[in-house]
């Protein structure tokens, strides 16, 4: 995702809060089944070097999890938290796939 308006309409979806980052989905409507993508990092997390560090973790988490438990057709932003970047990584993959279970509910 690149569009501002793509994130807005995604805030409007459903929202699963996780220690590490904030989980919003959206069903697009459309016909295409493509799981879309969308990370955002405030500068409230830390500097640049800690915002972009923890986005190559969340774009990664992303391949791993989001075919096997993402919802087809949706856009999917990560929103990451203070905490998300001390987390281990196994703790993230299990936190996703719990927020994308709770989404699908």
């Amino acid at each position: 995702m690149t569009l501002r308006r793509e994130y807005l309409a995604a805030n409007q979806g459903k929202r699963a809060p996780m220690p590490g980052f904030v989980l919003l989905v959206r069903a697009r409507g459309d016909a295409d089944p493509a799981k879309r993508i969308g990370i955002t990092v405030s500068k409230k997390v830390g500097n640049a070097v800690v915002r972009n560090r923890m986005k190559r973790r969340f774009r990664m988490l992303a391949r791993d999890v989001l075919p096997e438990h993402g919802l087809a057709g949706a856009d999917h932003v990560l929103i990451g938290r203070h905490s998300g970047i001390e987390r281990p990584y196994a703790d993230l993959v299990r936190e996703l796939a719990k927020a994308c279970a709770k989404v699908r509910r």
